[in-house]
């Protein structure tokens, strides 16, 4: 399967000092054998691969992905920072033209945490692809941006960020969330009402495997990533859909991966979860390489890979084709949604409860979004968690229209804050984070 070499960067960062616990699935190791694999295999001595150190993310790069409560610093460490960093060094790296394309090997991980962050849940604090995005659009002006979470989980964090963004094409393919965290990821979570249809859920039944993953790709990613002309596609990379992984269902395996990643051909890949620390990581991640690089990976196989013991029933695999073609039809009427979902409503609203499952925090939240025919709307937030801080945020989206941005501002001027303990604004059209606390 060798194509064109293409140039690849590879950015590690494996936080010594950042683990849950000594012996959580999310630490240190899950990196050290990677980068075991990847320097005995002498991925390095192959002239166009090419390995940068991670930069460093500020607060700034933070708050345009998040509001976080009360602030940035109170919800991460350095090593957050970097791990974020590393994935804007990735996309420096790519849109500088240094390389073709890059992937960020990083951790701590990040795509369950969500618009507002009043702690830690799945693992993650911030949200590293989307800190990523933000940066790209702020430093390179690029609109349209592809995000495909192959993580086994459903990307919570990442769909609530994009939920009212019709310029972010946000999909997921995951184990079905009946059967595993965080619960939610079905067909009918279609993104908000300026947005409808941008949000695409793919839940694929246990014990799925390569026939599953790739005809799911093939049939209703690639085309959906055709229709929408993304100027980047950026692949959240999780690994845990392995056939070995301790906390998923599933069968896929490196040599899937490999082809899942040759045919998505991302621009920038960062790792997320895999918790099969040396029975998969080391093989997938080397798939992944050599397929962005344009090198031949036919030989990378599990010492234990047995593909008829992985092989997917009949009776699954009809599911997935029913299931495949339910996505297209979403997809192919997505403009006829917004009419029958708002009607003649000026606002839409919608309830959500949260839980922090890593640091035991809940959250309630009600999100109000402006309907509006010409950018994604203004949003507004009332938050309040189980910690005592409630707090409202004032969401100006990018390219906000005339009426939106009026209106947001009158919002953040009038919020009484006597009645929060913290208000914010978040001017994603004019990069302006401010906050105000009683």
């Amino acid at each position: 399967m060798t194509k064109k070499p293409r140039k690849t960067g590879l950015i590690f960062f494996p936080a010594f000092d950042w683990a849950i616990s000594p012996t959580h699935p999310e630490r240190e190791e899950r990196l050290l054998y990677t980068q075991d694999q990847v320097f005995e295999e002498g991925l390095l001595d192959f002239e166009n691969i090419i390995e940068f150190k991670p930069g460093m993310a500020t607060v700034e790069d933070i708050n345009r992905a998040h509001i976080c409560v009360p602030d940035a610093r109170s919800v991460i460490t350095e090593s957050h920072l970097i791990s974020a960093g590393g994935a804007i060094t990735a996309a420096d790296k790519v849109l500088r033209k240094e390389v073709d394309n890059a992937f960020a090997l990083v951790r701590p991980p990040g795509h369950h945490a969500m618009l507002v962050v009043h702690g830690a849940r799945g693992f993650c604090n911030i949200n590293i692809e989307a800190v990523m995005v933000e940066y790209i659009r702020k430093h390179y002006g690029i609109r349209k941006v592809a995000i495909v979470d192959t993580d086994c989980h459903h990307g919570d964090g990442t769909q609530d960020i994009y939920w009212n963004d019709p310029d972010t094409l946000c999909i997921s393919i995951h184990q079905d969330g009946r059967t595993l965290y965080p619960g939610t990821g079905f067909q009918e979570e279609m993104g908000g009402p300026n947005a409808l249809g941008y949000t695409i859920n793919i839940p694929l039944p246990p014990r799925t495997s390569d026939e599953g993953f790739l005809y799911t790709l093939e049939n209703a990613i690639l085309p959906i990533l055709d229709d929408f002309q993304p100027e980047l596609i950026i692949n959240s990379a999780g690994q845990d859909n392995h056939y070995s992984d301790p906390i998923t269902n599933m069968r896929f395996s490196a040599r899937g991966y490999a082809l899942l990643n040759d045919r998505l051909s991302p621009d920038i890949a960062v790792l997320e979860g895999g918790y099969s620390i040396e029975k998969a990581l080391p093989y997938v991640n080397m798939g992944i390489i050599l397929a962005m690089a344009g090198l031949d990976y036919d030989s990378v196989r599990e010492p234990d890979f047995n593909a008829e013991s992985l092989r997917q029933s009949d009776e699954l695999t009809r599911k997935i084709e029913r299931d495949v073609a339910e996505i297209r039809k979403l997809w192919k009427n997505r403009y006829s949604f917004k009419k029958k979902m708002v009607g003649d409503s000026r606002y839409a609203r919608r309830q959500k409860g949260i839980y922090y499952d890593t640091d035991g925090i809940s959250e309630h939240q009600e999100e109000t979004v402006r309907i509006c025919e010409d950018c994604g709307g203004l949003v507004l937030i009332d938050s309040q968690a189980d910690t005592g801080n409630r707090i409202y945020a004032v969401i100006i989206p990018r390219h906000a229209c005339p009426t939106c941005r009026r209106e947001g501002e009158e919002f953040y001027g009038k919020i009484p804050v006597q009645q929060y303990s913290h208000v914010y604004l978040q001017d994603r059209d004019k990069d302006n984070f401010q906050v105000k606390s009683r």
